[in-house]
């Protein structure tokens, strides 16, 4: 029993420990980013903060792409069938491309409109347009990403992401920083360096993937048929994903109607882009277990390994768990020194310190609600997730909205969304994990 358990820890790590590199490795960078335009003023610090959720809630919306494909990959590979595996991958990046060039026409005929629906001020609406308007020329090459980075942890790899994420992201810095101060387009700078990263990403992701798909014999062709049940078989994640980014937009809705006045709303803003975004950092280094979550289980269900995939749950939530009081405990005892880091205002420094207690409380939660989550998604449970996700945003909302028209504060804010958003996922989740319906096995998804 102990040599299994241990055998299934080197599992967990063997995949876990490259894809927290990975994904650690991205937050660290939209940090460096924040850093690069938080001194250029508050104003431009709030605006990125408009522009990054409405960019990561068209990105968002389509993680589909990668969870989606780590569980059908991995089944077919717990089935022996490889070149399946390769098919079906290459299905998801066609996908990918038809999604990406449409949101980018949306998105850059919208920046306007969308920007304003957050009710900013002028001075920090502008900045937010003017960086929203080019981040979004990324998309494509961004969801192409996600594609291929689904494949390859569908495959059990790891460590390419790593490499191609370290890459770069280290361009996306030296890009930023050229672009921002040297050649002075401020920004706009910042979000034009993102951009180039993105896209010499995407083509190295893609080199890695046509290669194995040309090694054993998988086409490399549309296949009209596979991208409409990529499509399909994505949309009950869509679900799922839209009722997790309305939390986090109705969270920086709630923080700007909440504000009183001007500088309050650029504080209140500020501070709150700085903390979701180091909330984000440290969502993506829990995930690295969830990863290896959705890897696991849609291999062993696919290998028709019940059992297998049952312990391997019990073993990541414990992972899970110890992740978050280790975050936690980073979080809380870093707090007073974390803000100093990215601006240079004062009351920006200080409000962030409770919001950010507030978040390291919430981190051994966050923990379990991952790596349950990633469970879920690798079993192919994308219907009992999609039903989930509206249940928690209806005990949320009104709750979120209420602390904005009461003006309870940001920090007030920060409670209901970790206490009641994150509460109520722990509690859906659990209640699904429990029990068995998610226990499907085969190499396709039914779920």
């Amino acid at each position: 029993m102990r040599h299994a358990r241990r055998a299934s820890d080197r599992e967990i790590l063997r995949l876990a420990v490259p894809a927290f590199l990975a994904l650690v490795a991205e937050p660290l960078f939209l940090l460096a980013d924040a850093a690069i335009v938080g001194h250029l003023g508050t104003a431009s610090l709030a605006g990125l903060g408009i522009a990054g959720a409405v960019l990561q809630t068209a990105v968002g919306l389509c993680v589909f792409l990668a969870y989606g494909t780590t569980a059908g990959v991995a089944r077919r590979l717990g089935a022996g069938d490889l070149r399946g595996a390769l098919a079906q991958g290459i299905d998801g990046l066609w996908l990918a491309a038809a999604i990406g060039v449409l949101v980018t026409v949306l998105g850059v005929a919208l920046t306007e409109p969308l920007v304003r629906l957050f009710g900013a001020s002028e001075d920090v609406a502008d900045p937010a347009a003017t960086y929203l308007r080019l981040a979004f020329l990324g998309t494509t090459p961004l969801l192409l990403m996600l594609a291929a980075t689904g494949i390859l942890r569908g495959l059990q790899d790891t460590r390419t992401p790593l490499v191609v994420a370290v890459g770069g992201n280290l361009l996306n810095v030296v890009l930023n920083l050229v672009l921002v101060y040297p050649v002075g387009l401020g920004i706009a700078g910042s979000a034009l360096g993102s951009v180039l990263a993105q896209a010499a990403s995407a083509a190295a992701f893609l080199v890695v993937v046509v290669r194995s798909a040309r090694a054993h014999g998988a086409p490399l062709r549309p296949d009209l048929p596979g991208i409409r049940s990529a499509g399909r078989a994505g949309l009950p994640l869509v679900v799922r994903t839209l009722t997790l980014r309305a939390a986090l937009l109705l969270t920086t809705y709630a923080v700007t109607l909440g504000a009183s006045g001007a500088r309050a709303q650029e504080v209140d803003l500020a501070t709150h882009q700085l903390a979701m975004t180091l909330w984000t950092f440290l969502a993506f280094v829990l995930d690295a277990v969830a990863i290896a979550a959705q890897a696991l289980t849609g291999r062993a269900l696919g290998a028709g390994d019940v059992q297998g995939a049952r312990e391997t749950t019990v073993r990541m939530v414990r992972w899970g768990v110890l992740s978050g009081v280790v975050t936690g405990l980073l979080l809380a005892a870093t707090s007073p020194v974390l803000g100093g880091l990215f601006t240079g205002d004062g009351d920006v420094r200080d409000r962030l310190v409770p919001v950010l207690v507030v978040a390291a409380l919430g981190q051994p939660v966050a923990g379990v609600v991952f790596v349950l989550d990633g469970v879920l998604i690798g079993a192919g449970d994308g219907r009992y997730l999609a039903r989930a996700g509206l249940v928690t945003l209806v005990a949320y909302a009104p709750l979120a909205l209420a602390c904005a028209v009461a003006t309870a504060g940001l920090v007030a804010i920060w409670v209901a969304f970790t206490a009641v958003f994150m509460g109520a996922r722990l509690v859906v989740l659990v209640h699904r994990a429990r029990g068995d319906a998610w226990l499907v096995t085969g190499a396709e998804i039914t779920g």
